[in-house]
């Protein structure tokens, strides 16, 4: 590897650093915002996640020039590619944190004494699963990759429980007020979902395996490199 696309890669790696540190800060925020029901602080997350929008775009610009100064082949070439990808995956986490900060004024409107779900564990869990699926990528470590990629079933099953419950409560005419809470759930379980995707492009930058729907395939792969 010459000197010049050492650096550049290494600039990639900083630059998609900045931008998952912003993507978790204003993930925290708004779990924040949604514990307090402040609207104010719901306003911030949005509009920090524009500029994070902006950072998205230009870190795929850069990304871009990389492949055509140097035009990378093997390990780099998966290595750019994987942070396409995860920028573009951080991107949309964002936005789902976005969702979570707009639902508080629906949920001031329509005020429920007690949330009949669990949502303080399906947000630990997603949280811990953005904070793994990150250090994955930036520690290159294809084990916690797969920890992140295991971890998804279990806020898959949460909401599972949580449309379940949401369904039993519908049905007696008393469930009106949970749906903006089940909205939350959904756009929670869908950073789960964008952070195993994260953690399978770290799988393919390591072993050069798509698992993509098939987590078997990364256990093995992982068995067969160790």
């Amino acid at each position: 590897m010459n000197s010049h696309l050492k650096h550049d890669l290494e600039k990639l790696k900083d630059g998609l650093m900045k931008v998952a540190t912003a993507v978790e800060e204003n993930m925290l925020k708004s779990v924040k915002a949604l514990g307090a029901l402040s609207t104010e602080l719901g306003s911030d997350v949005v509009t920090t996640d524009m500029e994070i929008d902006k950072m998205e775009v230009e870190m795929e610009e850069e990304c871009l020039k990389v492949l055509a100064l140097h035009q990378p082949v093997a390990s780099d070439l998966r290595f750019v590619i994987t942070v396409l990808k995860i920028n573009n995956e951080l991107e949309h986490i964002g936005d789902m944190a976005a969702n979570i900060a707009r639902r508080i004024s629906f949920l001031k409107k329509e005020p429920i004494s007690t949330i009949p779900f669990d949502l303080g564990d399906m947000t630990s869990k997603t949280i811990t699963m953005l904070k793994h699926a990150i250090d994955s990528f930036m520690s290159e470590n294809e084990y916690l990759a797969l920890e992140v990629c295991t971890a998804d079933e279990e806020v898959d099953s949460v909401m599972r429980e949580c449309f379940l419950k949401s369904e039993e409560l519908l049905k007696k005419g008393e469930g009106m007020g949970c749906v903006n809470y089940l909205l939350v759930c959904k756009s929670l379980e869908r950073i789960a979902d964008l952070c195993t995707n994260i953690a399978e492009d770290v799988i393919y930058m390591r072993h050069s395996v798509i698992v993509r729907h098939n987590l078997q395939a990364a256990i093995r792969a992982l068995k067969e490199d160790s």
